[in-house]
């Protein structure tokens, strides 16, 4: 999910997210496709092209040529689709093959395609968006890291962020290229290979992607305590959890769709780490 353009897993948008419109559908060769929303969206099939909104032009070019050259062993990957005119970016929407699966709760599955993805993705530049990014997501991830302070809501997670920051340390592990939102974007169908159609790019540590996984799928997800131990033996694990938890209530604590019923799982999570 793209910082800035999808919603956070946290919270759902109060409006329904709209189709593509025709001349958009036209441009990637889909004009007389019927759209069809994926899951909550916001994405949406149209025949055998999937589109989603792009705000951010030079991240959806960075994410198009990424996504076209990227080899992970037993991972199918949506590849970008150029229209018409060459563009990856046409109204405000990308396009990219359409590949089948749904989201399922097979987080060790995910947490395991992380470590082999940031494999294949840890030789790439740092891209030049990640610093001028300026959303939610964004401010959260550096308030997470202590690079910057944010106005978190108190009541929201602000609170609890506070806290659990007092036993934060700095990492002595190598930042990279990461996807820092795999949980709910990577589609399973049967035995076939996980699939991915979107990359969220972080400039983290790879350990910390898989930790944001797990974060996630206690928070929200309904995973196992244990799935906390069966990663254990990731490098500085109780401090990137640590990490990914705060970058998650930071996240919780800016967004404005977020409520108190919507921190709960966060805050279950935080008790956890804070324990471990």
């Amino acid at each position: 999910m793209r910082p800035g353009a999808i919603p956070c897993r946290v919270v759902t948008s109060a409006r329904a997210p709209e189709p593509p419109p025709q001349h958009v559908r036209a441009a990637f060769g889909a004009k007389d496709a019927t759209p069809e929303l994926i899951d909550a969206g916001p994405v949406w099939r149209c025949d055998d092209v999937a589109l989603r909104p792009a705000t951010n032009p030079a991240e959806a070019a960075w994410v198009a040529k990424t996504l076209g050259d990227l080899h992970v062993p037993d991972l199918r990957v949506g590849r970008p689709l150029r229209s018409s005119d060459g563009r990856w970016v046409v109204g405000g929407w990308a396009a990219c093959r359409h590949i089948e699966g749904r989201a399922e709760p097979r987080y060790d599955d995910i947490v395991s395609l992380s470590m082999r993805l940031h494999q294949a993705t840890a030789d790439l530049p740092r891209p030049k968006f990640i610093e001028n990014r300026a959303d939610v997501f964004a401010m959260a991830d550096r308030a997470a890291w202590g690079e910057q302070d944010a106005p978190l809501d108190a009541a929201l997670g602000g609170k609890l962020f506070d806290s659990l920051a007092e036993g934060r340390k700095d990492l002595e592990l190598r930042s990279q290229v990461v996807h820092g939102d795999l949980f709910g974007n990577v589609l399973f169908v049967g035995d076939a290979a996980p699939g991915l159609i979107d990359f969220t790019a972080f400039y983290r540590p790879p350990e910390w992607a898989a930790a944001v996984v797990v974060v996630d799928a206690l928070a929200w997800g309904g995973a196992d305590e244990a799935i906390l131990q069966r990663w254990s033996h990731l490098a500085e694990w109780p401090q990137v959890l640590r990490h990914a938890t705060l970058f998650r209530l930071a996240v919780h604590a800016l967004h404005p769709l977020s409520t108190e019923r919507s921190l709960r799982g966060i805050e279950r999570v935080a008790r956890q780490v804070e324990a471990l």
